[in-house]
């Protein structure tokens, strides 16, 4: 298994794709070999913020092996829920920021390639064949990246300063998987809609909640949500005062869920909305093994 990188430098940085792309071997997806630490942080570029906090390589990688420690025992997956959120809290990055995939890449391949390995090694293959990560775990779109996914995952589905609806999200790998994808999600009404869904228990199981975000994306192309569930204009002060706030800010904390940018929170009424004609949309989408299942207790009745 791949071992925590040594010679780790003290800020974060840039890496290109292309760079990238030259260390992504099989002994380093198979989890065989380390990534040559040393000679990959001579290729780097630095942040544009690399003067601030929220820069220093150290707070990132504390809190990456903490998730590791902390679901060392259990389910990997279950790790996702606790870091998107804190990963957000300590980075303090801008959209645009995020948007840079040089970034995610050498959260990856130049402070946690263990993590990376850790988190999205292949089960065990039954032809003997070696388990292995995709490469785009390390270095790919913002919806598969190791880092990127969890980031936007924590962007797009906070409420204001509330981390609450993206543990629930995060919970959920189809939630990461499928969601995340769509541009339908940047409409935080609609985002805060999906994830009033789970929390009631309208939809339950991961072939739910694909069918309900495949028939809510599909019902986008005919009804504008944005303008029956209007989202609050938004202000990007709270944002650049937070991002501020790096600068004197403690560590995120370990048990309770950190606190995001003091933004305005999603209307209710809007939100209401949207659960009203989501939950009617479930109600006639076809889930595969659902007829069968209710077949089943009909008949156990």
């Amino acid at each position: 298994m791949t071992d925590k990188p040594n010679h780790l430098p003290e800020r974060l940085a840039l890496l290109a794709d292309l760079n990238a792309a030259q260390y992504l071997t099989e002994g380093l997806l198979t989890g065989k070999e380390d990534v040559p630490a040393i000679a990959l942080n001579k290729i780097t570029e630095p942040l544009p913020h690399a003067g601030e906090s929220r820069a220093e390589l150290e707070p990132v990688r504390d809190l990456i092996d903490d998730a590791m420690h902390g679901f060392r025992d259990g389910k990997v997956t279950a790790a996702d829920a606790w870091l998107a959120p804190r990963l957000h809290a300590t980075l303090r990055l801008s959209r645009r920021e995020a948007a840079d995939r040089r970034l995610w890449n050498y959260l990856a391949l130049g402070v946690a390639p263990d993590y990376v390995v850790w988190r999205h090694l292949s089960e065990p293959k039954k032809d003997g064949e070696l388990p292995k990560v995709a490469s785009t775990r390390f270095r790919g779109p913002a919806y598969t990246q190791a880092f990127a996914r969890l980031w936007w995952a924590a962007e797009l589905f906070r409420n204001g300063s509330d981390y609450a609806p993206v543990a629930t999200v995060c919970a959920h790998q189809d939630m990461l998987n499928t969601a995340l994808r769509l541009d339908v999600i940047d409409h935080r009404p609609t985002a805060q809609a999906i994830v009033r869904l789970i929390t009631r228990a309208t939809v339950r199981t991961g072939r739910e909640i694909n069918a309900l975000v495949a028939a809510i994306n599909a019902s986008a192309a005919t009804l504008m949500y944005d303008v029956v569930a209007p989202d609050a204009e938004r202000d990007g002060r709270p944002l650049q005062a937070w991002i501020e706030a790096a600068e004197s800010a403690p560590a995120v904390p370990r048990r309770a869920l950190p606190e995001g940018p003091d933004e305005e929170k999603t209307p209710e009424t809007s939100v209401a909305v949207l659960v009203d004609h989501f939950t009617e949309l479930f109600a006639e989408v076809p889930v595969r093994g659902k007829a069968a299942a209710d077949d089943t207790k009909a008949s156990e009745l």
